[in-house]
């Protein structure tokens, strides 16, 4: 599938979380979210994203958003990740990537001239209607998420 873009309806979704039960994205609705896909817990990159969005989250609840991370690590290793670093956000387990498929963000990747599929370091801002208003790809960590900051205090839900 291709990858989704500003307009689009944000695809819903049911899925594990870390600390336990599920989150559906459709019973967020009414507030911004913004979904980050990650390649993999405990990596230099995600790590930073991650301390980056926890660093920032009374920001982001200050305009009403709630933060999900997505990438493919089994809830366990979403827990450990969580606790190492403090994360006060849920973590959702995309094991079959499923949700990455939907978003597009599951594609061909090319490391050291090896090709495979992966997870493409992708951010989406969704409105509380569901629809996608911002779309950040092949996210440079460095300075990311203050960007999705200053686009989400922007497009306040209605």
């Amino acid at each position: 599938m291709d990858q989704l873009a500003v307009g689009d309806r944000a695809p819903d979704f049911s899925a594990p979380v870390s600390g336990g039960g599920t989150v559906r994205l459709s019973q967020l609705r009414g507030g911004t979210v913004v979904l980050y896909f990650y390649p993999r817990d405990g990596t230099a990159g995600c790590t930073r994203e991650a301390c980056d969005f926890r660093d920032a989250r009374d920001d982001f609840a200050a305009v009403g958003c709630t933060i999900l991370g997505v990438s493919a690590d089994s809830v366990w290793s979403h827990e450990k990740f969580r606790a190492r670093h403090g994360l006060p956000f849920q973590l959702v387990c995309d094991r079959d990537h499923a949700i990455c498929e939907a978003y597009g963000v599951w594609r061909e990747k090319v490391l050291f001239g090896r090709r495979y599929k992966g997870t493409v370091r992708t951010t989406f801002v969704i409105d509380g209607h569901g629809m996608i208003r911002a779309v950040f790809d092949r996210v440079r960590v460095r300075g990311h998420v203050a960007r999705v900051l200053q686009s989400v205090a922007g497009e306040r839900p209605l």
